[in-house]
C-alpha cells in the first residue's frame, strides 16, 4: 500500500478518535430504540470499525490496536460518568471489546495466510 493512502487512513483514523469521543460527550435527546441491546450493537460496531481503520493504517499491529482501543472505549466512559448529562456504562465497556475481539482475530488470521 502506498505511504500516502497509509498517512491518510492514520488521519482519518485519529478524526475517527476525536469525534466519536466528542460523540460521547455531548448531551444527546432520548431516541427510539429499534430493540432492547441497539446501544451494545452500536458500540461493538463503532469499536470494530475503529479497529479496521487502523489495522489498515498500521497493518500487523492488531493486539496492540486492540488494547489500545479497550483503554480509549474505557476512558469514554469514565468521561462520560463524570458529566451530569451521560452516564458511564461497565456494559459499554464490554460491547467495545465484543466488536474488538470480534473482529480481530479475523485480522490476525488475514495476516498469517498472507
Amino acid at each position: 500500500m502506498p505511504t500516502y493512502v497509509r498517512t491518510l487512513l492514520r488521519v482519518l483514523f485519529g478524526v475517527a478518535l476525536i469525534g466519536a469521543f466528542w460523540l460521547a460527550l455531548i448531551p444527546v435527546a432520548p431516541m427510539a430504540k429499534l430493540f432492547s441491546w441497539q446501544d451494545k450493537v452500536e458500540h461493538a460496531l463503532l469499536f470494530a470499525s475503529l479497529a479496521l481503520l487502523a489495522i489498515a493504517a498500521w497493518p500487523g499491529r492488531a493486539l496492540t490496536i486492540a488494547s489500545g482501543l479497550l483503554v480509549y472505549g474505557a476512558a469514554m466512559e469514565f468521561a462520560q460518568a463524570t458529566t451530569t448529562y451521560r452516564q458511564g456504562d461497565p456494559f459499554d465497556w464490554l460491547a467495545d471489546a465484543v466488536g474488538l475481539f470480534v473482529l480481530v482475530p479475523f485480522a490476525l488470521r488475514r495476516r498469517a495466510g498472507a
